[in-house]
């Protein structure tokens, strides 16, 4: 078995380290554009060229699945990816968590990049998902690209900034980019005021990786055997994983796993 995942950069990495533990036999494939990131703030059609072509690296290696595990990539280019790639190869999207994290009566906030943010299929998992519920839409430019680069300073001010932006007074933040997941923790200590019950925080790799594993009917095995084998592709180049991605619990995870013969 075979999961392959894309993505802008290492946001992937927080997908494919759920796949590992869900099934640490299966081979992983993660195909990133380093020279075309960040999306975030690109043209639709901007981002579908170069989602497209992290998606032809991933299926030149014959994946049994593709998880898109990108936000604005799900956003701008998950029709284009499967018109290409289906039904020979399921693709898998990543949606924001705006369900569960609206379930609780909110106020929700969504953290998101800038070409996310107020999209009209933001707007419509809002409408479908939330309504009723006080959402505010926070965007947060350079957040995705500090993350990238491990950018330890760069972090701590594009969360600042996106904290500002947050109503102090919501139960719940959305991380409306995979890439955001590999900082949850800086997060959540950003927008918890003193005092108050702790913020949820609601990502989408662990829900996004089970759904590859049933769309090919695979069910999970923790247990499994990790034999696995992990090829890294950087702008369709093969390489290893890149240094920034060991600055993160995940990073070092997949570290771990053989290199792809």
């Amino acid at each position: 078995m075979k999961i392959a995942l894309m993505d802008s950069g290492i946001g992937l990495l927080v997908a494919a380290a759920a796949v590992r533990r869900l099934r640490p036999d299966a081979d992983l494939v993660l195909s990133s554009d380093p020279d075309g990131m960040p999306w975030g703030p690109r043209t639709t059609d901007y981002v579908q060229r170069h989602a497209l072509a992290a998606a032809r690296a991933a299926a030149a290696h014959r994946p049994d699945a593709l998880i898109v595990a990108c936000n604005t990539a799900s956003v701008h280019a998950l029709p284009a990816l499967r018109a290409e790639l289906e039904p020979a190869i399921p693709v898998i999207g990543t949606v924001p968590a705006i369900k569960p994290a609206a379930a609780g009566g909110g106020p929700v906030a969504i953290w998101a990049t800038p070409a996310t943010t107020g999209s009209p299929y933001q707007r419509g998992l809002i409408r479908d998902f939330a309504d009723g519920v006080p959402v505010t839409e926070v965007p947060c430019p350079g957040l995705a690209d500090a993350v990238q680069h491990a950018d330890e300073d760069g972090i701590d001010r594009a969360v600042a900034a996106a904290a500002a932006l947050t109503p102090p007074d919501v139960r719940a933040v959305v991380l409306g980019c995979t890439h955001y997941e590999l900082v949850a923790g800086r997060i959540r200590a950003a927008v918890q005021p003193a005092g108050l019950p702790p913020v949820a925080l609601y990502g989408s790799a662990e829900a996004v990786a089970a759904q590859a594993l049933r769309r090919i009917g695979a069910l999970p095995e923790p247990s499994a055997a990790p034999s696995a084998s992990l090829a890294v592709l950087l702008s369709g180049d093969p390489a290893g994983l890149p240094e920034a991605a060991l600055a993160y619990a995940e990073g070092r995870l997949l570290a771990a796993v053989a290199p792809a013969p």
